[in-house]
Parts: C-alpha cells; structure tokens; sequence
C-alpha cells in the first residue's frame, strides 16, 4: 500500500469505513432536509404574526413538501445533473478507448458498469452521480479525451469511480438538493416577510410590535444564516470526499502519477466548462468556474486546493 510522506498509510484510505460512514451523513443530511425548512417555516409564520398552531401546521407541510423533495432528488437527481450538464449518452464504437478504461477500472475497483457520458465541451474535466454503484453515472469532457495521456485519463476515471464505490455519488446529490432546498425557502421566505410586514403590523397592537419586531429580526437571521450553513457543510464534505478519492483512484491504478499528471493539465487549462451551476460544481473533479476568479468564488470553493492535492498524490508516488 503506499503510504503518507511519514511513512504511514494515507489518512482516509479505509474504505469499508469511509462507505459506512457516507451512508450515515446521506441519513443526517435528508433529517436535516425535513427539519431546517420546518424551523424555517415555523419562524417565518411566527414572524408573519400567525398563531402557533397555525405556523406549526406551516412548518409540517413545509417539511413534508421537503420530504418529498428529498425523495424525488434521490430517485431522479441525477438525470437532472446530467440534463443541465449538457451530457450525452456517449457512443461505444465512437469512444472504444473510453469504454474500455472505465471497464478495466471496474474490474479493479468491484463496482457495476456506469452509464458512459460525453459532454461536448473544450475545457479538462469529469464528474460522476447517481444513488449507488448500481445506478451510476460518468461524464467526461470531450477537452480531456482529447488532452490527457491514456495514464492520465484513468487517473481521472479511477478518481471518479472511487466516489461511486465510496458512495460519495449519493451523499453529495442529497448535499446538493439540501443547499438548494435551503436556499429556495430562505428566499420565498424572506421576501414573503417583507411584504407582508406592512399588514402584521396592521393587525397588531402597538405593545406587540416591540416584540414583534424582535421575532421578525431572528426570522430573517435565520433564514439568513441557513442557506450559508449549508453551503459551508456542502464545502466542507466535499473538499474532503475529493481528497479520499484522490487516494483512492492512486491505489486502484497502482499510479498516482497519472492523478497528479492530469490534476497539473486540469490545473493550467484556463478553458471555463460552458454548462455549470454553482448548484453542481461539487461535483466536477475540479472547480468548473475557470476564468470567473474573484474572492467569492475563491472563498466558497468546493474543492480543495489543486496544488495541495498534486503534492499529495506526488507524496504517495514517492
């Protein structure tokens, strides 16, 4: 097995145990789906001046509409990933190289066949989604095809490969529609409570607005702060997904070198992927956002640091 630069296996590098514990954040991620619209509903009906059973029955529909939201995201998530990432089914005759890759590496790596997808697209990067290794997908720019060396690209395909056998496919679909949830309601929320502050106070008595006030002022914090909370959790996880299936891709090609090649090629292509969101940019294996440099983008990146983690598969090579 390699090992760190201290000599000890690579932190992370359990796999058994990186899978249990993606399936224990998938199951705190969909209760927190259901809960944090809930207490946002019921803060925004309280702020709106509603009494407390009429807000609690606010925030119980706001959770069952969350749920179901949830179940949909998991079910169909990733046709809609693949949808608004341009992604084409891609053709075996066509791409005979890729294919046969991605199947070696399956071979290797234990996991079913994915679906093979092509995204006509200039700029060096790939992307895996789906539920489970049964239900996985991969897409892969025609700019890497084209790019990268043979070693290079399963470098790549082996990285992606490692998020679906760790299951990390799963827990940053449901990472994504949780931030996307999240913000929807902070935002219909928010300008709901704007609008509608003129006739709360209306219906109020001048020794209630005081208090009113106060709970109007802790609902918009709230449903402030929500929508960042969630993106810093989405950051958090998927920095530290990108780092293990680094890892994981070097072990399965027995060359992390091909990882580090390709994350150096990525790392000065200045081409911008035409099709991305902020809402799937975790998903790529690198920052899709090339080009758009700014202290935002910078600050609330979803992956790691390119160089960090070219310095850490060179280590593993050593």
């Amino acid at each position: 097995m390699a090992t760190s630069p201290s000599g000890s296996p690579p932190s992370g590098l359990n796999i058994y145990t990186a899978i249990e514990a993606n399936k224990r954040r998938t199951i705190l991620f969909i209760v927190a789906l259901v809960v944090i619209p809930a207490v946002m509903a019921e803060l925004f009906g309280l702020a709106l001046g509603l009494p407390l059973l009429p807000a609690t029955l606010v925030a119980a529909a706001a959770a069952g509409v969350a749920l179901l939201i949830a179940i949909w995201g998991y079910r169909s998530g990733d046709s809609m990933v693949l949808s608004i990432s341009e992604a084409r089914l891609a053709d075996p005759r066509q791409h005979q190289a890729l294919y046969r890759a991605v199947e070696n590496l399956c071979i290797g790596a234990g996991v079913p066949m994915p679906k093979v997808y092509v995204i006509q697209d200039g700029a060096l990067n790939a992307f895996a989604t789906g539920r489970d290794p049964q239900h996985a997908s991969l897409a892969i720019t025609t700019g890497l095809l084209e790019k990268l060396e043979p070693l290079e690209l399963e470098g790549v395909i082996a990285h992606e490969l490692s998020h679906v056998r760790n299951y990390d496919i799963r827990l940053m679909l449901i990472t994504a529609v949780l931030v996307g949830v999240i913000a929807m309601m902070a935002d219909v929320a928010l300008r709901s409570t704007w609008y509608g502050t003129g006739s709360r106070q209306r219906y109020r008595g001048k020794g209630e607005n005081a208090g009113g006030a106060i709970l109007l002022a802790a609902a918009v914090v709230a449903m402030i702060v929500a929508p960042l909370a969630a993106l810093m959790v989405q950051m958090a996880v998927s920095r530290q997904r990108e780092y293990m299936a680094d890892a994981s891709g070097a072990l399965l090609t027995r060359y992390p070198a091909g990882l580090a090649g390709a994350l150096e090629k990525i790392a000065k292509d200045k081409d911008p992927l035409d099709a991305n969101t902020k809402g799937t940019a975790h998903l790529y294996i690198a920052e899709p956002f090339k080009g758009q440099a700014s202290t935002m983008n910078h600050l609330f990146s979803t992956h790691p640091p390119i160089q960090e983690r070219i310095r850490r598969l060179r280590a593993m090579g050593s």
